[in-house]
């Protein structure tokens, strides 16, 4: 997981190879309902959206989440840019961040998919933010990404990706 800070955006990079074919990989990550399995229980994260399927541009996905311990949060997130078992884009309309780009990559290698994670974010109160950074944040979201991996892991060797 490699983390980057310029010009006041900040951005995270991270790749996990699973064992599992395109097609399992894509309808895990193409069904919204599944970021909860995804999500540490301390954010309390729910899905406030009604019932989901599938995902497609331009569709607008609502949450609440405790990014911040006392501060929950209302989340709209709106699927950009979706290319059938290679990617979407979902972005931040609303919500704790002032900018939330975050790509999802899935591409077909020898024995499974390598997916790839990049979020480019900016946080709200310019003065505050690079404090917050490096005091919460960056550590918050290695807590979040790799907690994702481990339950990625876990799901796959009990055969549980569904």
């Amino acid at each position: 997981m490699e983390f980057f800070e310029h010009s006041g955006l900040y951005s995270l990079h991270t790749e996990q190879f699973l064992p599992i074919t395109l097609e399992e990989a894509w309808h895990f990550f193409s069904t919204p309902q599944n970021l909860q399995k995804l999500t540490p229980s301390s954010l309390d994260f729910k899905i406030t959206s009604p019932k989901l399927d599938g995902i497609y541009q331009g569709q607008m996905i609502t949450y609440n989440i405790k990014i911040f311990p006392i501060f929950p949060s209302k989340w709209v997130t709106e699927i950009t840019s979706v290319e059938d078992q290679r990617y979407f884009i979902d972005e931040q309309r609303f919500g704790p961040y002032k900018l939330w780009h975050h790509q999802h990559h899935f591409k077909e290698v020898e024995g499974g998919v390598l997916m790839t994670d990049i979020v480019h974010f900016k946080l709200p109160f310019p003065l505050l933010a690079p404090l917050a950074y490096k005091l919460y944040v960056k550590k918050k979201l290695n807590e979040i990404f790799t907690f994702r991996h481990e339950v990625l892991d876990e799901l796959i060797s009990k055969n549980a990706l569904t």
